[in-house]
């Protein structure tokens, strides 16, 4: 399993951190958690130099640091008063109470029914909200109880979900979805449009569970060439042999041309998103594809991640190519944009969909002991913070604008949730669009982008419920 390698990158900050001798000769006791969760924040985080309150001398003695750390009523609160703008800048930055259950989340374990959706609202209400679904994860309990793709649900547990009662309907382990219909009337109009309830109702329940990120993997045919497909919804260490085993699949078939499938994707770690790279590619082995550069106090630190060979003395299977098709929205996050901007600086990279989420700064988790790291951590509790440490760019020193990467001119396309398409079929909308251009068929990517929204933009998205971001760009 992949682990976090935080104990180098610490031993080095905690020799430039010294804000003052001696804490534990104070009379006045700080909280042990505030103490961790300060030092940590001042020994790596990324903005470090735009937070007064962790200069290196921001205090004179142990006593004015102590009223500091126990003027803030919770970790939390402490942690948030560090963070540098937090709506515009540093929107990712996390503390959590349970590590074990963040760990997990970043090996691909959470609790979870398996079914990714997002609320709508409804046609012709000023309250009311209609969920679509837009991911059934493999071998979830949702993808058993036969939901699908698509699917409209506009009351849980018999009633109908608002923009008031939608976290108290959803967030419960065990819930019962209503499907329902659209009904459009049989008019052009969408003024008369409603969400009817079908009659069919299916009971979800959340368990740990483990995901492949492997979503599906494909080979098509278009204008006698073939076309590898990938759909690979996050950058998880334990995937890397079975990305390796499906690109070898795709080398042995003569793919020519590639379509990667990130548009749900939250990212990942550095060294799987470099792995990915090197079998899209292979002509670049020993060149730099991504670089991770540091605060002020750690720069001996920054990194270059390279393209490879090998993943563990494992040939990696290449294709050596000089096009890539990569499908995106706003829930491509961290490695995914990182995948994009590290390959956009050797290869040509057509981007369809939408604006990805805007974010390649890299993070890591660090515990509640002498170095930070994950041994000898204070069994008292289990918090631990995951705030960004690194600037991921590429070897162009280009990073991915906080607005997000946008789509490559021509091939914008936003999801219609009712007409999502079925995930790795040729007629799925933004598959399709990949498809007619390697056709070249501009007339077939002028007809699938005529297709009409009818709901608005969403509101509320299941990950909302997640009790910490999926993803991010993890530094391993």
């Amino acid at each position: 399993m992949k682990k976090i390698k935080a104990l180098a990158l610490i031993l080095a900050a905690l020799v430039l951190t010294s804000c003052f001798e001696d804490r534990d000769d104070n009379t006045v006791q700080a909280s042990s958690i505030n103490d961790f969760v300060w030092k940590a924040m001042n020994a790596v985080y990324l903005y470090k130099s735009e937070i007064p309150n962790l200069a290196n001398d921001r205090f004179t003695n142990n006593a004015e640091y102590a009223e500091y750390l126990n003027s803030f009523s919770s970790p939390e609160a402490l942690f948030e008063s560090l963070i540098f703008q937090r709506q515009t800048v540093d929107r990712f930055s996390i503390i959590v109470d349970d590590y074990i259950a963040l760990e997990q989340r970043q090996q691909g374990i959470f609790k979870t029914n398996g079914m990714e959706f997002a609320l709508y609202a409804a046609p012709n209400s000023d309250t009311e909200l209609v969920g679509v679904v837009r991911l059934v994860i493999n071998g979830s309990e949702a993808d058993t109880k036969g939901v699908k793709r698509g699917d409209l649900f506009s009351q849980v547990n018999g009633t109908t979900i608002t923009r008031t009662n939608a976290g108290d309907l959803l967030g419960p382990d065990v819930y019962t979805i209503n499907l329902s219909t659209y009904d459009d009337k049989g008019t052009p109009e969408n003024t008369d449009d409603t969400i009817e309830p079908n009659g069919t109702n299916i009971t979800l329940e959340k368990f740990q569970f483990t995901e492949n990120p492997i979503h599906i993997n494909k080979i098509f045919q278009v204008g006698g060439e073939n076309v590898g497909y990938l759909m690979y919804n996050g950058f998880i260490g334990d995937s890397e042999i079975g990305l390796n085993t499906v690109f070898g699949d795709f080398k042995s078939s003569n793919v020519q041309h590639l379509v990667i499938d990130l548009r749900y994707n939250p990212g990942g770690f550095v060294s799987t998103m470099t792995f990915l790279a090197s079998m899209v590619t292979g002509q670049f082995t020993g060149q730099v594809f991504e670089k991770l550069i540091y605060n002020e106090n750690l720069q001996e630190r920054n990194r270059d991640f390279l393209y490879a060979d090998n993943i563990s003395g494992n040939t990696i299977n290449s294709l050596g190519l000089s096009k890539v098709y990569v499908l995106t929205t706003d829930r491509s996050a961290s490695a995914s944009e990182g995948l994009i901007n590290g390959l956009s600086a050797y290869i040509e990279v057509v981007q369809i969909g939408t604006n990805t989420t805007g974010k390649t700064q890299a993070s890591s988790i660090f515990y509640d002991s002498s170095n930070f790291g994950r041994q000898g951590a204070n069994p008292a509790h289990t918090y631990a913070i995951r705030p960004l440490i690194a600037n991921g760019i590429n070897k162009n020193l280009e990073a991915v604008p906080g607005t997000g990467l946008p789509p490559s001119i021509g091939f914008e396309y936003e999801e219609r949730p009712l007409n999502l398409g079925v995930l790795g079929e040729v007629n799925e909308p933004m598959l399709a669009l990949a498809l007619a251009d390697i056709e070249n068929s501009t007339s077939k990517r002028n007809l699938i982008k005529e297709k009409p929204v009818l709901l608005a933009k969403s509101e509320i998205d299941s990950n909302d419920f997640l009790p910490f971001e999926k993803g991010g760009l993890i530094a391993d």
